[in-house]
């Protein structure tokens, strides 16, 4: 089959496009290689990529540039859409609110109309945890009540699922939303938690902690990510939201002693307030995706954050 993956050229994406890849699908991605961390990084994805064989196409592009998308999704016949790409982060959103809105809304409409014009039913969107908020009840649950977003990240992910829905029940599109849980593994940005904090302590450098270490994450791995993406490609639902998470809650304490095992080096902790935007704990009950998808997520934290470092050893200190 022709897949579009948008955002095909950062962490998930490129991981997505090699599983399609490896499977022996032609696999075009949509990207900006913009600079909210550094471009050269996602191309050294997409050189990976080309590499890899099989059919591969890059295209540079803005999703907010729905003259250019069209024009794509009119040159190629794309089976099945994977749209991956969007301003990513809850603190960053804080600081450029509109742009996320731009970017993940108008951008998210832009692909619709453009697979809605050109014939595309099946299409695949990341959402995100974010969405639940600060959530009393966990875990977290794809029919919990989700209106207490609590930044603008989150409600512009809130966005893109009801868009989601709209398409599928005025255009009978088959839309899948994943909600994904704090990914991580080879290739993450290095903006994120674990990358940064592997950066900081091999340099002995101080970590940045908000708050005393109590909060938690559902730290999935991208592999068990992946393999819930590629298990939506293969099914059809009309319109359904799938979480994508480990179902296992780790303290950022713990996610930091399991980084200093790992690189062979203590932390330096520097204390900081909680941030705004950022919620105590993530959570995913994941019950729907293994009856419905047959996702079975496999690395726990303790398996993953060792096979993490041995990735970042011989290609995170590049970045």
């Amino acid at each position: 089959m022709n897949f579009l993956v948008t955002g095909g050229a950062g962490f998930i994406g490129s991981h997505v496009c090699e599983r399609l890849l490896g499977m022996g699908h032609a696999v075009w991605t949509y990207d900006d290689l913009n600079a909210f961390y550094e471009p050269a990084i996602k191309q050294q994805n997409l050189a990976a990529l080309k590499a890899a064989g099989g059919k591969f196409i890059f295209v540079e592009g803005d999703l907010t540039n729905r003259t250019a998308l069209e024009a794509m999704f009119r040159s190629v016949k794309f089976d099945q859409v994977i749209h991956l790409a969007a301003r990513a982060g809850v603190r960053p959103s804080l600081q450029e609110p509109a742009l996320y809105q731009r970017v993940n809304v108008e951008g998210t409409v832009n692909l619709l109309e453009a697979a809605r014009a050109t014939g595309v039913k099946k299409i695949t969107i990341a959402s995100s945890s974010s969405v639940y908020g600060v959530n009393a009840k966990v875990p977290f649950s794809e029919n919990d009540p989700i209106f207490s977003a609590i930044s603008p990240y989150a409600a512009s992910k809130l966005a893109c699922e009801a868009l989601g829905h709209v398409y599928h029940h005025v255009y009978g599109m088959d839309i899948a939303m994943l909600r994904f849980f704090t990914v991580y593994g080879p290739r993450q940005r290095p903006d994120l938690a674990i990358h940064k904090f592997a950066q900081l302590i091999t340099r002995g450098k101080p970590i940045p902690v908000f708050g005393d270490g109590s909060t938690a994450r559902d730290y999935t791995y991208v592999s068990d990510t992946v393999a819930g993406v590629i298990a939506c490609t293969q099914r059809e639902f009309g319109f359904d939201i799938f979480n994508l998470g480990e179902s296992q809650t780790v303290k950022l304490s713990y996610l930091i002693e399991l980084l200093e095992n790992a690189l062979g080096k203590k932390a330096v902790i520097d204390r900081q307030p909680p941030q705004p935007g950022d919620v105590p704990i993530t959570f995913a009950n994941i019950t729907k995706a293994r009856e419905k998808l047959g996702y079975d997520p496999k690395v726990k934290i303790e398996e993953g954050i060792p096979k993490f470092v041995d990735w970042f050893r011989t290609q995170g200190t590049k970045s």
